[in-house]
């Protein structure tokens, strides 16, 4: 199995770039209700939307800066009808490079993984794109595409767990002011159904610290 720094995955729930599609149910904690649905949500994790490449390759000063990339534009379709959610994501990537002499490819890789519960990576798939530069062209773009699978069954809440969330609480109730999700056991069976899938630059650790300092 592939591994993601978990302090990546978990950081990603801030920088959502989408939700997923179908509509599971709604939930109330905290008085507030909300949406929860069994497909996975969408993100860059942060410190991997971009990439910087140079020349030469122990150089980081900025004159030594050769290309540098961005995801943008995810998009994602789901089907939640089978034993398996799918998703689609789309995106799009777009390059600069300094020296604009000559056609130039840059072929750059980028990871598409499956985290559930914010840590536990249970699946990791690496792809590639290629921007094409022109002679004289300054910019590039393209797109890609990743796909997603994730059992149904591990997507959806225990029975018994959601008629703990969703039971309506009457004004007077012993725990009408009570959250749900404070429940340890609520919480946790929550945090186990919950995945993400996401998307970004495979980078070398120097490439991270590099994004990570800048």
């Amino acid at each position: 199995m592939f591994v993601i720094n978990p302090k990546v995955a978990v950081s990603a729930l801030v920088s959502l770039a989408l939700l997923g599609c179908a509509r599971e149910g709604e939930l109330t904690t905290a008085g507030v209700i909300t949406t929860r649905t069994a497909c996975p949500a969408v993100a860059i994790p942060a410190a991997t939307g971009d990439i910087t490449l140079f020349n030469p390759e122990n150089s980081r000063s900025a004159a030594a800066i050769d290309v540098v990339a961005h995801i943008t534009n995810v998009r994602s379709t789901c089907d939640d009808s089978g034993e398996f959610i799918v998703s689609n994501a789309t995106f799009e990537v777009h390059g600069q490079r300094r020296n604009t002499s000559g056609d130039r490819e840059v072929v750059l890789p980028y990871f598409a993984t499956v985290v559930q519960g914010g840590t536990n990576v249970v699946s990791k798939r690496i792809g590639r794109v290629a921007l094409r530069f022109a002679d004289g062209q300054e910019r590039a773009s393209t797109s890609a595409t990743a796909q997603s699978q994730v059992l149904r069954s591990a997507a959806t809440l225990p029975e018994d767990i959601r008629r703990q969330i969703t039971r309506e609480r009457k004004p007077g109730d012993a725990d009408a002011a009570l959250d749900p999700m404070a429940d340890p056991g609520v919480r946790a069976a929550v945090t186990r159904a919950s995945f993400e899938f996401l998307v970004g630059f495979q980078l070398t650790q120097e490439q991270l610290a590099y994004n990570a300092t800048r």
